[in-house]
């Protein structure tokens, strides 16, 4: 593991840390230390925080004691010549990160509490495409799919592709393979749910393309939704950190898709996502973290072509997913189900009282 790595990591979570400090302290001097916060419609409070370390966050003074502890988990700056190559302090560095990114997007609820639309679908016409946290309904509806199996897995894509036609097919590929798609984050301004809106492509809960929200904070909302699956579906009880993660590395095949350039702040999350055993998958050439450890094989890969993305994803997840392939002329599978087709996408239309049609 190289310097690079390390150095990086550590030094995004620093920065997110006291970010999020800053943002904290202006709250308290707008609003009441009693007044509420948290994420609408579920009884996990700020689930990856509940999960991991058990504290209920209500109210903006409940946010100072996860900050705190955010903060006593930055690991020392990497200094010097003499780097000791372990994996301990990034993955401190980035659940403190991590911790930061759920205190920063309450906040944001917060204070501009129509930001996020609560729904499974986006709302195009009122510009209204960001979906934020998944309440307990959709989680209970969609997470039962990560158990029965139905759904194998998520990616995690945080950044932009090249152009719009990249963007679609990487999607496709995964909703082929029955995977959800979590988008987050933005690249120089532009996001992967920019570009599938201008490939026309259909974003929301229906089918299964999920845009969080435009920044890399809003990334955690991935990480609470599998959090609290753990939770509602695996029994485990909050404040349990070893077995919320265990369970996640063994039951939820999730990844991380880095499109662009990765920056302090995404190396930190990036690093926060090994702990729950996610790996993260670039485009770029960034330092690889390669031997086996807390993921299943390799923590970080880079400079992988966009055709072969999906398919080295899952790879390094260790998924296993099969693709039937049927000569038709679109993408097919049960992540399409939930599209909708109006009457001006039709090519032609029979039957139906229009036309005269036989089977």
């Amino acid at each position: 593991m190289s310097r690079l790595v390390a150095f990086a990591a550590i030094q995004g979570g620093y920065n997110i840390v006291s970010k999020v400090e800053g943002k904290y302290k202006r709250a308290l001097q707008t609003y009441n230390a009693d007044t509420k916060v948290g994420f609408p419609n579920t009884a996990y409070f700020l689930p990856v925080i509940y999960s991991l370390l058990g504290i209920k966050v209500e109210t903006l003074e409940d946010m100072q004691k996860p900050l705190a502890f955010a903060r006593k988990l930055l690991p020392p700056h990497v200094k010097g010549a003499n780097h000791l190559p372990y994996l301990g302090p990034l993955l401190d560095a980035g659940m403190a990160a991590l911790f930061a990114f759920e205190l920063e997007e309450a906040l944001r609820y917060l204070e501009d509490p129509d930001f996020y639309l609560p729904t499974e679908e986006v709302d195009e016409e009122a510009g209204k495409i960001w979906l934020g946290a998944a309440d307990d309904t959709i989680m209970r509806k969609r997470g039962v799919e990560f158990v029965d199996g139905s759904a194998p897995g998520f990616a995690a894509i945080v950044g932009a592709a090249p152009d719009a036609e990249t963007a679609k097919m990487i999607v496709e590929e995964y909703q082929r393979r029955s995977l959800y798609i979590f988008c987050a984050a933005n690249q120089n301004g532009t996001t992967v749910i920019d570009q599938l809106r201008e490939a026309d492509v259909q974003v929301g809960w229906n089918t299964r393309i999920i845009p969080f929200g435009p920044d890399i904070s809003s990334a955690i909302f991935a990480l609470g939704f599998a959090n609290r699956a753990a939770m509602a579906f695996g029994g485990v009880q909050p404040g349990d950190y070893n077995k919320i993660l265990k369970y996640n590395k063994d039951r939820i095949f999730a990844f991380v898709n880095a499109l662009g350039d990765v920056n302090a702040e995404w190396a930190a999350a990036a690093a926060g996502c090994v702990n729950w055993g996610f790996p993260t998958i670039a485009d770029t050439d960034i330092p690889e973290i390669l031997p086996t450890g807390i993921c299943t094989y390799e923590h970080v890969v880079a400079n992988i072509k966009h055709d072969e993305m999906v398919q080295k994803s899952v790879e390094v997840r260790g998924l296993k997913t099969t693709v039937s392939t049927i000569d038709i002329p679109c993408a097919f599978g049960p992540a399409f189900e939930g599209e909708r087709v109006r009457g001006a996408d039709l090519h032609c239309q029979s039957g139906g009282g229009k036309t005269q049609c036989t089977e």
